[in-house]
């Protein structure tokens, strides 16, 4: 084998390690939750493309309109539209109502 075989094959190597750890990141595992019943840290954390902010907005409407019935009706806040629901749906849980603090 020649050296330019040799780095030749060092290189493609090298390319193919940067694409899998570049696409790690896209692989990211969301676990089911009760939308509720979890807090906005716990919804932000287990659903993709539910940021912090949409997941306070989420507890927010749940404490103002009550419990979710449906997975669908997360299509009320504004921002969370349909990608983002069929991208979620099987992790959304609809358990029970939330609990009441205070």
């Amino acid at each position: 084998m020649s050296t330019t075989s040799i780095s030749v094959a060092s290189a493609t190597r090298r390319s193919i390690h940067v694409l899998i750890a570049s696409l790690l990141p896209l692989c990211v595992w969301a676990g089911p939750v009760d939308i509720n019943k979890a807090d906005a840290a716990t919804i932000a954390k287990e659903l993709n493309g539910i940021g912090l902010a949409k997941a306070q907005d989420i507890v927010a409407w749940r404490e103002k309109n009550g419990s979710f019935k449906s997975a669908d009706d997360l299509r009320k806040i504004k921002g969370i539209g349909a990608k983002t629901l069929e991208k979620n749906r099987s992790n959304i849980r609809i358990d029970g109502p939330a609990a009441k603090s205070g």
